[in-house]
């Protein structure tokens, strides 16, 4: 991939200076400006800063058009983003200082050539894209440690901790949510890093670890905005892995967790599932307990399995309650033709039209053999950014995400938009009263439509399988 092309200035509504003819001696531009940037994979186009004027016009040609409407208000967004694992930890804490710095403001300050990561998902313990399995309380066989006395952090301070300080030196509003991938092993029924399921014995002990885990954050100056009470709990068969029920989540949440966090003053947001988007039910399932729900934020979600679209019955149901999107992959090698056109749909557009207040890529960087990651982890996980010691190569997450995090900002509102044939987008309106539009065009050829602003229209195109943002 190469590198991002154009410097990117902030959007400002100015005066054209040079009038465009509608008809003999006629001119009907509004003298609202938008700036655009685009993604064509076909043309080799890589998140580049349209070059000529965008005017809206007073009038419209025949072309389809969407209509942002900035009275219907949706979900307001905590950000865009990655997983920063720890293999992503290890490998950007390999790279000499100035280059990371320079890797490390390009992808999380808005400002000058940087696409604005905002939001950051970091793993309690080790994932699968760690380079070992650990937890913060690994014990010898037939040792216990209820009250939490050896709790350590230990294992994130070679690498995690000092990149994680890096990135809030440049990005200090960024939110971080942490998601564990298993319990210490000696809570666990198989006392085993793959699969089983925390005894009910130990829910008090589970408890307190994620008390001593966002206590001791703080004390490295790191705030957990949120977590997830367990990352993929109905999927058994990774390496770490922990299955848990959703009558169990509801029952740990109610009689353990959310108590302890009251108790101990921690302000932390509890969101539960953190699994695809096919099995609804489980969400449904702790929500419906009425002890759980006065602890819980909202509910969480990845896509390997069922419809963006099945989301939004769960904000039906319980609309008081947020939701998030927190994970998918790219597998690799890539292939940015169709991995951008399938995100950007799906994700980027799909999951905050239902309702979702962030959308994370999964992996933020792996090495050429996409290594670290633990025996029996994931060996294909292609990360937003390839890192080959100082050399980097930006893959499809970094301009999926690039479309969505420079321009939409934490605190921006979803804004109504029309569905429009094969242009899926979306729309929101910025704390400073921006409005940012994202489409793409999922067909083939190419697509000529209009954007509608109060009764204003700005005539656009697409190419086929490209991702357009306007900005006005």
């Amino acid at each position: 991939m190469k590198r991002l092309l154009a410097l990117i200035i902030p959007v400002m509504l100015v005066s054209c200076n040079r009038p465009q003819e509608n008809g003999p001696g006629r001119y009907d531009g509004t003298g609202i400006m938008a700036e655009g940037w685009i993604t064509s994979p076909h043309k080799g186009v890589l998140f580049e800063k349209h070059t000529g004027e965008l005017e809206f016009m007073a009038t419209a040609n025949t072309d389809p058009a969407i209509v942002v409407d900035t009275t219907e208000r949706f979900q307001a967004i905590d950000g865009f983003g990655n997983c920063l694992t720890g293999g992503s930890a290890i490998l950007l804490n390999k790279m000499g200082q100035a280059a990371r710095t320079a890797l490390l403001r390009e992808l999380f300050s808005p400002e000058g050539n940087g696409i604005g990561i905002s939001y950051l998902r970091i793993t309690i313990g080790a994932s699968d894209l760690s380079d070992r399995v650990f937890t913060y309380s690994d014990l010898s066989p037939g040792e216990t440690d209820p009250q939490m006395e050896r709790f350590s952090l230990e294992p994130e301070k070679p690498d995690l901790i000092p990149v994680l300080k890096e990135i809030l030196a440049i990005n200090p509003s960024l939110k971080i949510m942490g998601s564990p991938w298993t319990a210490p092993l000696w809570m666990k029924t198989n006392n085993a890093s793959v699969g089983g399921s925390l005894k009910h014995e130990w829910f008090d002990a589970y408890a307190k670890y994620f008390v001593k885990y966002i206590q001791a954050m703080k004390d490295e100056d790191i705030e957990i905005d949120a977590i997830t009470v367990q990352n993929e709990p109905l999927h058994g068969g990774n390496n770490p892995s922990m299955v848990m029920t959703a009558v169990d989540q509801a029952l740990f949440i109610s009689e353990h967790l959310g108590p302890a966090f009251s108790a101990a003053g921690i302000e932390t947001k509890i969101i539960i599932y953190d699994h695809n988007a096919d099995r609804t039910d489980y969400p449904l399932t702790v929500l419906s307990d009425a002890g759980a729900r006065q602890y819980i934020d909202g509910s969480a979600f990845h896509l390997y399995g069922g419809s963006i679209d099945a989301l939004t019955s769960v904000h039906e149901a319980y609309p008081s309650k947020n939701l998030y999107f927190t994970e998918q992959w790219v597998g690799g090698p890539g292939n940015l033709a169709e991995d951008i056109k399938w995100h950007v749909e799906n994700l980027i557009i799909g999951a905050t039209r239902n309702w979702c207040r962030n959308v994370l890529e999964w992996n933020l960087a792996s090495d050429p053999s996409y290594d670290p990651h633990t025996e029996g982890g994931c060996d294909r996980c292609l990360g937003t950014v390839t890192l080959s010691g100082n050399n980097v190569t930006r893959n499809p997450a970094y301009y999926i995400l690039a479309h969505a995090a420079k321009h939409v900002r934490p605190g921006s509102v979803r804004v109504s938009t029309n569905a429009l044939g094969n242009l899926p987008n979306v729309a929101f309106q910025t704390p400073e009263g921006r409005k940012v539009l994202i489409v793409v065009n999922v067909t083939t050829g190419k697509r000529n439509f209009n954007v509608r602003f109060r009764g204003n229209s700005l005539p656009l195109s697409l190419d086929g399988g490209a991702v357009g943002t306007w900005v006005w």
